[in-house]
């Protein structure tokens, strides 16, 4: 087998991990963004669009945002697995996961932070 590449070294891979962004953050940002928006009506926007593109998903639509990027439902068809402590084969149903693929601005958006915080 090949030599396995670290990223450690690459100056472009040691972004420092941060908090992750929570829907509370998303509408504080909103609100303050927008000062025609209360707190309660940044709230309400965002759990509006959240579930409006959950029901989506569930329903098996495709959600495509320009510029942000696509999320879509993959199938994972059924398998056999092994219990890590036991070894013994477990059966693997299908189900379908979320997929996120970033839109080509996002992409060079954060290339762009990756690069300038790897200076």
């Amino acid at each position: 087998m090949g030599r396995r590449r670290s990223h450690a070294r690459n100056p472009r891979f040691n972004v420092q991990p941060s908090t992750p962004m929570t829907r509370s953050d998303l509408v504080q940002e909103l609100a303050a963004r927008f000062h025609q928006f209360t707190q309660r009506d940044a709230e309400y926007a965002t759990k509006a669009i959240l579930d409006a593109l959950g029901e989506a998903l569930v329903r098996g639509h495709r959600i495509e945002i320009r510029g942000f990027g696509s999320f879509a439902i993959n199938h994972r068809l059924p398998r056999v697995g092994r219990n890590p402590r036991t070894g013994e084969a477990v059966q693997v149903p299908s189900k379908r996961v979320v997929h996120f693929k970033p839109g080509k601005a996002l992409r060079h958006t954060v290339a762009g932070l990756a690069d300038e915080d790897g200076k």
